[in-house]
């Protein structure tokens, strides 16, 4: 199975979740450094339709531009513009395999698309 993740080596929960993909037998694991080459709009919304949320779910809402953009209500096309403007807005983990996408939040979540 080739597996996908959307990661930041920053992040605990995205270190943990690439783990779990590299000692799964028969993962082949691809890692894109999202904030390295990020992902288009087209990707985004793609990756996000798979998983069954809306960018609104995976803004990470830590960030004060992720806090500015829930508080002026922006749209979801506003959203994904502004995640792509600066990727840091992304919320990691993705991981996209065969069997759908998951934002791995918590890292376990990856066992479901598995």
């Amino acid at each position: 199975m080739k597996a996908t993740i959307w990661h930041n080596p920053k992040c605990g929960t995205s270190r943990k979740t690439l783990a779990i993909l590299e000692e799964t037998p028969g993962v082949e694991v691809t890692v894109i450094e999202y904030l390295k080459n990020p992902p288009s709009k087209a990707q985004l919304q793609a990756l996000y339709a798979r998983a069954g949320i809306t960018a609104r779910e995976a803004l990470r809402s830590k960030e004060d531009a992720a806090k500015a953009l829930l508080a002026a209500n922006a749209s979801e096309d506003q959203i994904l513009d502004a995640m792509i403007a600066d990727p840091i807005l992304i919320e990691r983990p993705l991981v996209e395999t065969d069997k759908g996408a998951r934002l791995c939040r918590p890292q376990e979540k990856v066992l479901e698309i598995l």
